[in-house]
């Protein structure tokens, strides 16, 4: 399991492309977690069919049994399963003879795309700030901390890491400080892992300022 996506590129190691990251990152994608085009949803689900089921067509005529492997599941009701059938045996047919490793392939470089690509999701309750809904999905990535509406998929805000001065997290708790100790903000989550995010977001911090002494020592030399 990768657990920090800073220079994941896909196609730079396609081995763990395919062993590592497809697998991944599926999951996160069906639970309808990023925000995505319509036509991405049916690129996707066409690719995930071929890493699933190769050239084998069999499997369309039971479509409605296996949408919710192919699709988000926020975006299966908004089309009859005759309709998802025909828009993705259409692509499906477009990749004849593309394999199941440069199908998982396509599919990272579509994902690759989006903001949220690489990221940890968690969703948590807050009432600390009446400008946020209730219920929140945070994603934690090499771009920071970001708040995002589960309804919507927007992203509301995004902390970078180097705006982050404090975080604790308990059995039921997490919690964050952006900006400054004193006059900064405070965002309190109810969460069953906080100890996920801590760990996760302690371990992107502690990445990020070793990169950044490694860039000073540098800069200190080439003087």
């Amino acid at each position: 399991m990768k657990k920090l996506w800073t220079n994941t590129t896909p196609g730079k190691d396609t081995m763990a492309d395919s062993i590592f990251h497809y697998y991944q990152e599926l999951p996160k994608y069906l639970r309808g977690y990023h925000k995505c085009l319509k036509e991405e949803v049916h690129q996707l689900a066409a690719l995930i069919y071929r890493v699933k089921f190769e050239d084998d067509k069999s499997h369309f005529i039971n479509i409605s049994k296996i949408l919710k492997d192919l699709v988000p599941q926020d975006q299966i009701r908004h089309l009859s399963p005759d309709d998802w059938k025909r828009s993705i045996m259409s692509l499906f047919n477009k990749h004849s003879g593309k394999s199941r490793e440069e199908s998982k392939l396509s599919f990272l470089k579509i994902i690759y795309k989006w903001t949220t690509f690489g990221s940890a999701f968690f969703e948590v309750k807050q009432t600390t700030d009446p400008n946020y809904p209730e219920t929140l999905l945070i994603a934690i990535n090499k771009h920071g901390v970001s708040l995002i509406d589960p309804k919507t998929k927007d992203i509301l805000t995004t902390h970078p890491f180097t705006k982050i001065s404090n975080w604790s997290s308990g059995n039921t708790y997490f919690h964050i400080t952006i900006g400054n100790l004193v006059r900064g903000s405070k965002l309190l989550c109810e969460t069953a892992l906080g100890y996920k995010m801590d760990d996760l977001l302690t371990s992107y911090i502690s990445q990020m300022l070793t990169t950044m002494t490694k860039q000073r020592t540098s800069r200190g030399n080439n003087k």
